[in-house]
Order: structure tokens, then sequence, then C-alpha cells
């Protein structure tokens, strides 16, 4: 991957790459948002398709996004507002609801003037995160957002805590978690529906004190009887972590990639295969 002619795919690499085969199968769904000379470049000069896994890939996220099984809800969390602007605008127009935690939870709050201690806010995102709660509405999206949470006065992982509703977090302390009330609104949108993704912890899942929430939803989608997809990432490492791989529809076998297809967007190292449409 850290070779230059690769990540500049260089023409006359991807050549010598092809010297070495008749036909190239590409499977690293993992790759496929990145155009390199091993996922893009080859295809000039061999057959390209697609390998089962990335088939799979494909398919399960397609069709839910496309054609879901309603109703249809969407959880989104993880750090930063920025890395999910363009997954929160494509499922904004497909979802029934939308659960918003997390990180990116904090700035939502903020633009509700809520005070969120000294958890990290994206401020030139507060226009963006009010500008998609309105369109939510305009769509009769439901949005959902944390109605309590767990705060932490630093942080780390052996920091005092306190659970505490959203218009009462103490200033100078760290939103780490959802609360047991956002975990039951939660809990009671997700068992009324069909189809369900998922990408990004809830909380701070790297420390023990505030995987609560996480662990909680992962636990919930795991029984449920529907379509659960669970992004790349974070939020694949988590559901592995806990051992419920097996019980999830999909876990998505790439990060980055999973989040550009969330996107809508077209992936570079799809987008050359001859069998994409199919």
């Amino acid at each position: 991957r850290f070779h230059p002619e690769e990540e500049s795919n260089d023409p006359d690499f991807a050549q010598t790459l092809a010297q070495l085969a008749d036909i190239y199968v590409n499977d690293a769904f993992g790759t496929a948002h990145r155009s390199h000379a091993s996922t893009v470049g080859i295809a000039s000069h061999l057959p390209a398709v697609a390998g089962f896994l990335m088939e799979k890939e494909i398919d399960i996220m397609g069709k839910a996004l496309d054609e879901p099984v309603r109703p249809f809800a969407a959880i989104i969390g993880g750090a930063k507002i920025s890395d999910k602007i363009g997954v929160l605008e494509n499922v904004l127009g497909k979802v029934d609801s939308l659960l918003i935690a997390g990180g990116l939870g904090s700035t939502f709050l903020k633009a509700l003037k809520h005070d969120v201690g000294r958890s990290s806010v994206e401020e030139n995102k507060l226009d963006l995160a009010q500008w998609l709660m309105e369109k939510a509405a305009e769509k009769g999206v439901h949005l959902l957002l944390p109605t309590d949470v767990v705060v932490a006065e630093r942080f780390d992982a052996n920091a005092r805590t306190r659970t505490v509703s959203v218009t009462e977090v103490p200033s100078g302390w760290y939103v780490m978690d959802i609360g047991p009330r956002t975990v039951e609104h939660f809990e009671a949108k997700l068992r009324k529906s069909k189809t369900i993704i998922w990408n990004g912890p809830v909380g701070v899942f790297e420390f023990d004190k505030f995987r609560k929430g996480t662990s909680v939803i992962a636990n919930l989608l795991a029984g449920l009887d529907a379509t659960t997809i669970v992004g790349g990432g974070s939020t694949a490492e988590a559901v592995e972590e806990m051992g419920l791989v097996d019980r999830m529809t999909h876990v998505s076998t790439g990060g980055g990639a999973s989040l550009k297809f969330l996107e809508g967007k077209t992936l570079p190292g799809v987008a050359v295969l001859l069998d994409k449409e199919s």
C-alpha cells in the first residue's frame, strides 16, 4: 500500500503487476475506496471481476440502502460530524429513523444550545448539525439524540463519572457515553425496525467504563429479527470483541470503504470491475 507507484496508480507499475496473472479478482472490499495501481490501474491490463466477499459487501449494503425492508433505521456514532457528513446527508433521504450519538452527538446537542462541557465539539459544524435536524423534520425522519449521558470529570478510563440529563452536563466535564434513558429510547425504536445500519460507536468504547451503550446496542441488534448491518472500522472491532459478528446479518470488512459506500459514492475499485452491475 505504501509503495509510491502503488499509491499514485502508476501505469507502468500496474502493467508490471498485471504480468503476474491472466485474470484479476478483487476480493478486498476494504481497499476498494483507494484508486491505487493494485485496485484500479491493473484493471486496464486484465479482465477484472469481483470476488465473493466483494460481491457480498456490495449486494447486502446496496440492497439495504436502495430496497430496505421498512421501518429502516440508521445509527450514526463516532467522534466527529465532519467524518460522517456524507453518510448523514445520504441516509437522511432513505431512512425512517436516524439515531445519533457518540462524539458527533455532542455537536448536535451544542447546536441545540446545550452545554456539553469540555466534550469535543466542531464549532464550525454547528450550522450543519442544525440544518440536518431541520432536513430530517422536513422529510419526516424521526431523529433521536441522547436525552441523558454518562459524563466524566476527565477524559480518562478511571475518571469519576456521573449520569446526567443533557441539560445538566457539568461545566468542564466530558460526555463519554449515552445514558440509560437514551438506551431505552434507542431500544424502543430499534425493536420496531426491520433494517438497521450502524456506523460508529455511541460512546468511548475503548474505555471499559464507557462501553455500556455500545455493548447494549450491539447485543440488541444481535437478537433482532431484522437485517442488521455494521459498518467497518471501530464499530466492527467492537462487535468482534463482543463475539457478536456471527449474529449480525453483515459486518463490513472495510472501514473507509464502507463509509464511502454509505455516502453513496462510487468506489474506484468497484467501478473498474466488469461485473460491477451484477
